[in-house]
């Protein structure tokens, strides 16, 4: 809905420290110490224009000024996803598939309770411990309480372990603990179960924190072999490896107190079958300082995984070749983010106001009458804002003096309060998030696919129920192929570039449908200060960013404010659809079939919507509050076939210059689900016979069938004989309608408005009073600060992307 960027969300879950990763690498890079958000270089709300003004305020003369540098040339709309697959990030080497071994080159090690016997060189047992520390194969089998198995070999040495039916628990430390070695390749043979238990609380020498896990790794660690592997983390992580960690096959039970699944540089995943449940995450690389490393890569296998936090956490890069998925995060979509809203219906005034307009009145028309206020689903008008008023929770005041030496005094009395949110996403990825064949069925309390970068989907089949957001990305989302089947979410595809190519995409939002919103990624501020001496002199500053550096750390989930100039009169929230300037959002729809059902706006764009094919259909809102089409650009169609159903307050029209010819239609009252509108010809040629699936006053259809000058019937009710899709019905006959209007397609417009009276003028474009984009359904101003001119409030929101 319209239209304010996303600032923050308001949510049920638990306070959490973990900070987001820096997202959006390659593409764009945003890490630089100079990258200040917009509003929070020097630009702050101004409680009686309403606005952001810049902050600093002088009642002499100026002797030292900071002033933001923005950089106003988005490329945004060059912005491409990867089309990575799991061999582009990895090929693995021979050994790692090696389950062999030698029968007269190996060491035999029996566990036996509280001992071992040790057969062969290379390893020795002490009591219950036993040390390899040698290259070479070690064949494991037996039972020891209270025990360990412990890897220190040379840091070039690779470490063969067959696992022949092993238990090993121990009570105050980890009980497979690779301290040194280059790779260790543990084997589970075939038809076997090897369980390893940890204890809930470690014994750690003086100085040390590792291990942490019921298995962990200093070193590379591969896992093949079909055997069985039953892990419990009692104390924090299941399977750690601090390098990289190679799972070949296997039958992986993992149970932890913190993460399931862990490697720092990566985790490759070719095939088995994983039961994970974690108190954190499920699968998790988490390498933050290089760029090559810290990405998931999975080809195949069937994975069940019961998270508290994300399912499948890529630092960098997620890639998903193949293999089935089924993800509950967070306790499932029920215990989603908490999604505030305001005003009746979900909808309330906010966005672009136009200039002169007065706080508590309807604004008017070029013609000087009044805007026609938009309904709630009650049909009582919605009551226009009155002024904003400021409130003060940070009084961040910077002042120089300016004398002969030019020194400068300041004072930072200040209190900002800051919101964290445990992350409970799916699949999430710093950068790319890719997913190219498999099948995944989510229950997600936050979103279910999420990319602090790009988000790019070619193929695969999608069950989603989600808390939060069902796509997610933070730059460019694309769906190329699959299919997909939102079923419950807050907004169902959004990111700042979305472009749908093919697949088939039925989803259902409580908000908006599509959303093309937020921050544009191409764009960043800089502060840039200038300083002059002069005697005498004093200036005061409000300072709306707390410093560089914290400025460019609240850049690390790649959602920081973009670079958008408010117009007069900016209200909190969202009044957008013409009414609020357009940022460089995109929506471009060229193939496959994408069907919304959205309680708020259909297809939004804070931006605009580009459509050169493929087969649209949207069932509304029924609130006037929202539109089934929303956009602040332009809505440019040359193809396919759009057709949108909803309430009429706030509804658009693809925009009267495309070249494909649209059809507005609106009706006095709002008809029920199921009534059939049909649209003819002249010669009784069918245009259009749908069956929206929820109450209308509104249906808007494009398609290559509307011809300029051409008289056209619109009727409702009646039956068809046709064959239904998502409520389209194509072929068969339709009888039994009542004629609402017949009319003459305009021949100057491609966009034609009718209504119980003919031919009209479309409704106000004045466009949703939303509740604003990025999934952000609260009422608010724009990212930033509201001050009076010497003192700030100062929200800022770390969500752990």
């Amino acid at each position: 809905m319209k239209k304010a960027t996303k600032v923050a969300k308001t949510k049920k879950f638990k306070a959490n420290k973990k900070t987001a990763a820096a997202g959006l690498l390659g593409a764009v890079l945003l890490t630089s110490a100079s990258v200040v958000p917009a509003a929070a270089a020097g630009l702050t709300w101004n409680a009686s224009n309403g606005y952001l003004i810049n902050a600093t305020g002088s009642n002499t003369t100026t002797s030292s000024s900071t002033s933001p540098t923005t950089s106003t040339t988005s490329t945004a709309s060059a912005l491409k996803v990867s089309n990575l697959s799991v061999s582009d990030l990895v090929t693995l080497k021979t050994k790692d598939y090696n389950v062999a071994w030698s029968k007269t080159d190996y060491t035999t090690i029996k566990l036996n309770t509280t001992k071992a016997t040790v057969n062969g060189s290379g390893a020795e047992a002490s009591g219950s411990t036993v040390t390899i520390s040698e290259a070479g194969t070690y064949v494991i089998s037996g039972k020891l309480t209270d025990g360990q198995i412990v890897v220190d070999a040379a840091d070039t040495d690779d470490v063969h372990i067959v696992l022949r039916g092993v238990t090993v628990s121990n009570d105050s430390t980890s009980p497979f603990y690779v301290k040194s070695a280059d790779k260790v390749i543990v084997t589970l043979s075939a038809g076997t179960t090897n369980t390893f238990t940890d204890a809930s609380d470690y014994t750690f020498a003086e100085g040390e924190d590792e291990p942490d896990a019921a298995i962990f790794s200093k070193a590379n660690l591969t896992i093949n072999g079909t055997g069985a592997l039953n892990v419990t983390g009692n104390y924090k992580d299941g399977i750690h490896s601090k390098d990289n960690l190679n799972i070949v096959n296997g039958k992986i039970t993992v149970k932890a107190a913190d993460d399931a699944i862990v490697g720092k540089d990566r985790v490759v995943i070719e095939n088995g079958t994983f039961k994970l449940t974690a108190g954190g995450d499920g699968i998790k690389s988490n390498n933050d300082s290089d760029t090559e490393k810290g990405f998931v890569a999975i080809s195949n296998g069937t994975f069940n995984i019961t998270a508290a936090n994300d399912g499948i956490q890529a630092e960098t890069s997620l890639v998903v070749d193949g293999g089935t998925f089924n993800i509950v995060t967070g306790g499932g979509y029920e215990n989603g983010p908490e999604h505030t809203e305001e005003g009746p219906g979900g909808g309330e005034f906010g966005g672009q106001m136009p200039e002169g307009w007065t706080p508590g009145e309807m604004p008017t028309n070029a013609d000087g009458t009044a805007m026609t206020p938009p309904t709630d689903t009650d049909g009582t008008a919605m009551t226009p804002p009155a002024a904003p008023t400021a409130s003060t929770t940070t009084n961040n005041t910077a002042s120089t003096t300016g004398n002969t030496s030019g020194t400068a005094a300041a004072s930072d009395d200040s209190t900002t309060e800051e919101t964290t949110s445990d992350s409970m996403k799916a699949l999430k990825a710093g950068t790319e998030l890719v997913i190219n064949k498999g099948t995944f069925h989510i229950n997600a309390a936050d979103d279910a696919l999420h990319s602090n970068g790009n988000v790019n989907i070619t193929g695969g089949t999608f069950d989603i129920a989600t808390g939060d957001d069902g796509f997610h990305a933070d730059a460019v989302l694309e769906i190329s192929g699959g299919k997909i089947e939102v079923t419950d979410s807050y907004e169902s595809l959004e990111g700042f570039i979305i472009h749908i190519k093919g697949g088939d995409i039925d989803v259902t939002a409580s908000d908006d449908g599509v959303n093309a919103a937020g921050d544009d990624p191409t764009l960043a501020t800089t502060d840039t200060t200038s300083t002059s001496g002069e005697t005498n002199s004093t200036s005061s500053a409000s300072d709306a960013s707390t410093s560089t550096d914290s400025a460019a750390s609240s850049t690390a989930d790649a959602t920081s404010s973009a670079s958008q100039t408010p117009g007069n009169g900016m209200m909190p929230g969202g009044m957008g659809g013409g009414m609020m300037e357009a940022s460089n959002a995109e929506l471009n729809i060229s193939g496959g079939t994408l069907t919304v059902n959205a309680g708020g706006d259909g297809l939004d764009s804070n931006g605009s919507v580009n459509m050169t094919g493929g087969t649209v259909i949207v069932n509304g809102p029924t609130d006037n509050g929202n539109g089934p089409l929303d956009y602040d650009g332009t809505f440019e169609i040359s193809g396919g076939t759009l057709i949108a159903a909803g309430s009429s307050g706030m509804a658009q029209a693809p925009s009267t210059s495309s070249s494909q010819r649209s059809l507005g239609i609106t009706f006095a009252a709002s008809l029920s689900a199921g009534t059939l509108v049909h649209v003819e010809d002249s010669a009784g040629n069918n245009v259009l016979t749908f069956a929206p699936s929820k109450s209308f006053s509104s249906v808007v259809v494009s398609s290559s069938a509307l011809k300029a000058g051409e008289t056209y019937t619109v009727s409702t009710g009646g039956t068809s004989t046709g064959t239904e899709f998502d409520g389209l019905y194509t072929g068969g006959t339709y009888s039994g309608g009542t004629t609402y209007k017949t009319f003459e397609f305009s021949t100057s417009d491609a966009t034609t408005w009718v209504d119980e009276s003919g031919v009209t003028t479309g409704p106000s474009s004045m466009g949703g009073f939303g509740r604003g984009g990025m999934g952000d359904g609260s009422t608010r101003g724009p990212r930033g600060t509201q001050s009076s001119s010497s003192s700030t409030t100062t929200s800022t929101t770390t969500t752990a992307e």
